[in-house]
């Protein structure tokens, strides 16, 4: 029957978006399998140990939007702590090297980054770096508020007043480097607080301003690791699925989506590698977006009631921009390396050109920027006694008809020697390709290949302005009814803490779509973080903890002088020719 609820799903992937929303779906009632092609889950939020004992991350190594984990977790009616996580917080938040020897070190320490900003700027400098902290937080609440906790399934939403008004404050037009160039004057400065849009995968002069937001929670909130490694917080999810009847099947490639119905363009379930058919009311692709499209719903030559909307659609998904890919080097130490902190970020001394060679040319810059990661810096459970767990991650160009997956070796190896090279000039090191026990290599062709992504873009989609919002493929499948999206390449967006709050989204619509009752606050009763309001409860809400906008604010006294200043300018006009003389004001100039 058409009105049905759903009894079962199937859910397609064990990433990030697949663990968190088949929870959801299990506590809404479901019947919740999850199929994942690999032996482990998390997807590229994954950790893998070495044969020495090293553990490392194999995706993301640093936790940002603490609030939105924490708002997933409470959900679920439990918190991070009760489900065993402990988050770490690294301080200072990085270490930034440049080719000059200089080190700027970032941090949550307000007095501490008075200093490093007087340091290049002066006073002045610290003043417009208030200034910017400002404008970023005004980027963060606005994006929480109107983006990371709403859907967008159609373009007449671009135009709700309720949604321009507010996002104009985003400066969505611009890219972060020109709008960072109004608050820092030096480049030194301008690369510092541009950089971390690489964890979009884009360039700073391209990447919307809007993404200041990124720096804000590192600076506002902190930078913190789960101990024993990130994937923890889905270990985390993951039990909460199970204890909610969520059934995970492992070593489980998927073939295809299958399609039926009166008109054959219904999700009925999937096709195995291995032949056996599975049937679900309900299939959730967590797969690469952009792959899904391409080889997993059914094509034209297959089949002709969804393959003509399939098939065109797949191939403008594969001339969509992309984002980066990554070279990513996992080395045991057999020391200490105690000039590196637990963040270090590495610029490179030509910024502009390095990521036009990533993002125009596809490729490895001549000189690169990369960012290095010593997780047993903050978690010595991460490496043995007296040694170090290092993770080096080199942006570069995805997969490209310039540079097909046979052209990677020789860049990994060039990646490598630039890298160790940098390290030992700007921290004084020595032969570090020494100290190097054990090594495991993460290039494009084997993102692509463990993980199929789309071009072995690691972060999915580009973020640039067409390929956000209602521009983003939507979490509702297009063509196929009862098949939905989580994950990078649709809407939220890309990153753990986006791809969480994207599981919410996609699930409420599919409960809406059913007419399912949300056990959970539902989206549009979002009043803010789950830290915010529990706060408020342990307050109490006593008459001294009363929140009240006072009356002289600093926008009333601009209203109010500039009501003043009008009044004068009209007493001085009615007072008529008697108040003017030749020509000008009667009085002693």
């Amino acid at each position: 029957m058409a009105n049905e609820k759903p009894r079962t799903a199937i859910v397609i992937g064990a990433g990030a978006g697949g663990i968190a929303i088949s929870a959801r779906l299990a506590k809404a009632g479901l019947k919740v399998t999850v199929l994942e092609k690999n032996d482990f889950t998390g997807g590229r939020c994954s950790i893998f140990r070495s044969k020495a004992g090293f553990r490392f991350d194999q995706g993301p190594s640093l936790l940002l939007l603490p609030n939105l984990f924490r708002e997933t977790f409470a959900d679920f009616g439990t918190t991070l702590e009760a489900e065993g996580v402990e988050l770490l917080q690294c301080f200072p938040n990085y270490d930034i090297w440049f080719s000059d020897g200089a080190v700027f070190r970032s941090s949550t320490d307000t007095a501490a980054m008075k200093r490093e900003i007087e340091k290049w700027e002066g006073p002045d400098g610290f003043q417009r770096y208030l200034n910017w902290l400002a404008e970023a937080h005004g980027h963060y609440e606005i994006s929480l508020q109107h983006v990371l906790h709403r859907n967008f399934t159609n373009h007449a939403q671009l135009a709700d007043p309720t949604f321009v008004a507010p996002t104009i404050a985003l400066h969505p037009l611009e890219s972060i480097w020109s709008r960072t160039t109004r608050y820092f004057w030096s480049d030194r400065l301008r690369r510092v607080f541009t950089f971390a849009t690489m964890y979009m995968g884009m360039s700073p002069y391209d990447a919307p301003s809007t993404y200041s937001l990124l720096q804000y929670t590192e600076l506002a909130e902190g930078i913190w690791y789960p101990k024993g490694g990130f994937q923890t917080i889905l270990a985390a999810i993951e039990r909460i699925g199970r204890r909610l009847g969520v059934q995970y099947c492992l070593n489980t490639p998927v073939a295809k989506v299958l399609t039926g119905g009166p008109d054959g363009k219904t999700a009925t379930g999937v096709l195995l590698e291995s032949g056996e058919k599975l049937e679900a009311d309900l299939v959730i692709v967590n797969a690469d977006l952009v792959y899904a499209y391409n080889n997993l719903f059914p094509q034209e030559s297959e089949n002709k009631s969804v393959g003509p909307t399939i098939t065109p659609y797949a191939k403008d998904l594969s001339k969509r921009e992309a984002s980066c890919s990554s070279i990513s080097f996992y080395w045991s130490f057999s020391k200490k390396i105690p000039e590196l902190g637990t963040h270090n970020i590495f610029l490179a001394d030509e910024y502009k050109e390095s990521f036009d060679a990533i993002f125009k040319r596809h490729t490895l810059p001549s000189d690169p920027s990369f960012y290095i990661n010593v997780p047993s810096r903050v978690d010595p459970t991460a490496a043995p006694p007296d040694k170090d767990a290092v993770i080096c991650l080199i942006p570069v160009g995805h997969l490209s008809v310039t540079h097909p997956a046979s052209s990677w070796p020789s860049l990994v190896a060039s990646a490598k020697k630039a890298v160790l090279a940098t390290v030992e000039k700007r921290t004084g090191l020595k032969n570090l390709e020494s100290l190097i026990m054990e090594e495991t290599i993460n290039s494009p062709p084997e993102w692509q290949a463990k993980f199929n992504l789309d071009r072995g873009a690691i972060l999915g989609l580009s973020h640039s302005f067409f390929n956000v919002l209602s521009f983003r493929p939507r979490t509702r499948a297009k063509g196929v009814r009862n098949a939905y999206f989580v994950g990078a390449s649709t809407h939220p967006g890309t990153g753990v803490p986006i791809v969480l709050a994207g599981a919410k989204i996609t699930a409420e619509q599919i409960l809406g779509d059913k007419n399912m009752e949300v056990p959970w606050v539902p989206l549009k009763e979002w009043k803010g973080d789950v830290q915010a309001k529990q706060g408020n409860e342990k307050r109490g809400g006593g008459r001294l903890d009363l929140v009240k906008r006072p009356l002289w604010t600093d926008d009333w006294n601009l209203f109010l002088w500039s009501v003043i200043g009008l009044l004068g300018v009209v007493v001085v006009f009615l007072a008529g020719p008697a108040a003017w003389g030749n020509g000008g004001f009667v009085g002693d100039w």
